[in-house]
């Protein structure tokens, strides 16, 4: 598991490097220019100057290399500096400074390095977004486990119902449901996240859990119902094998021989869907975040998708790629834990 695991990270690179390619080209054959939005009243000469202090007047082949250099080598330079600076679980480790000013990669649009953009975006995102896939999965499995094992029953159909109404209606119609429903008319929960919100006490953590209920649940519903679909399928696919039959010829309780046997192998193709429904899920959390107000990565990538800021959108997306390929891998690893006749070694 360790050389098909070190073997799969070792390929990765090409992969990545190929899909920063594509990216990259798909943004410089993208309409729009960044000096757009400057004032009329600036002189021609003072635009030059300002696109060849952004690095438009070189080559496309010379800004991508710039990008390779600054994303792979200057960023994690400064990471590594942060962890072992400022950190709390690496902070005492002894003290670095590989970072030596070299030029970052830079915003168009707020002149600001591009990653500590994200990172003070981030939180936000993973709080909705995190919270938002624990709880569909944590929904969606035990549904689906039910439903297969009480399949055609009321429950069944309730739930097909539900499931199919969440794979059919998209965020951006949920998320202003939502607010028309709990906010205008009711009036119990907030149509507008918080960012600038602070937990110091009960009374806001429970002001922090009432505006996240809503953007929380319009991820949820769609992770719930693709995951318990999922979920039923493979569960009745395996209540009518061999195995199952003789488990319970031996005398196993019913408990024992749905939780443990049966669902152990029906997790197997239920795995793929959870690990790559991650990254989705951060494609969701673009439209649902711009419809709540939430300051996270998706409002972030919509915002510099408007101002033309190219390396704000090639850094967002490729690291939509990166968690993409992760979690394949992390799907991968984890086939071979739950089915035993799984071996890549």
């Amino acid at each position: 598991m360790l050389t098909f695991t070190l073997r799969r990270l070792i390929l990765s690179i090409p992969t990545l490097l190929f899909i920063s390619f594509i990216i990259f080209g798909l943004l410089q054959l993208a309409p729009g220019d960044p000096m757009a939005q400057v004032p009329l009243t600036v002189p021609p000469e003072v635009k030059q100057k300002m696109r060849e202090a952004l690095g438009l007047g070189a080559p496309w082949y010379v800004q991508y290399y710039k990008w390779l250099i600054q994303f792979f080598w200057i960023e994690p330079k400064i990471f590594i500096d942060y962890l072992t600076n400022t950190s709390f679980l690496l902070g005492w480790l002894p003290d670095t400074a590989f970072y030596q000013g070299e030029l970052r990669v830079i915003s168009w649009q707020t002149r600001s390095p591009v990653m500590d953009i994200v990172m003070q975006r981030m939180p936000q995102t993973l709080w909705v977004v995190g919270l938002s896939y624990v709880v569909g999965i944590v929904i969606a499995i035990p549904i689906g486990i039910y439903s297969a094992y009480k399949h055609y029953s009321v429950f069944d159909q309730a739930g097909t119902f539900i499931t199919m109404v969440g794979f059919s209606i998209p965020p951006f119609f949920t998320g202003p449901l939502l607010i028309v429903i709990f906010s205008v008319y009711l009036g119990w929960l907030p149509s507008i996240y918080d960012t600038t919100h602070v937990v110091t006490d009960w009374e806001s953590f429970k002001v922090q859990i009432f505006q996240m209920i809503m953007p929380v649940m319009v991820l949820a519903l769609q992770t719930t119902a693709q995951i318990s679909r999922y979920m039923r399928g493979a569960m009745l696919d395996n209540l009518n094998q061999d195995y199952v039959r003789t488990a319970r010829a031996k005398g196993l309780r019913e408990g024992v021989v749905v939780m443990v046997h049966v669902l152990r192998n029906s997790m197997i193709p239920v795995v793929t869907v959870i690990a790559l429904g991650m990254p989705a899920i951060f494609g969701g959390a673009i439209i649902t975040e711009n419809v709540f107000k939430v300051n996270g990565i998706g409002q972030l990538l919509l915002t510099a998708l408007f101002a033309n800021d190219l390396p704000m959108v090639m850094t967002l997306t490729f690291i939509f790629a990166i968690l993409i390929v992760l979690f394949n891998l992390i799907a991968d690893v984890l086939y071979g834990l739950l089915d035993p006749r799984i071996r890549y070694d």
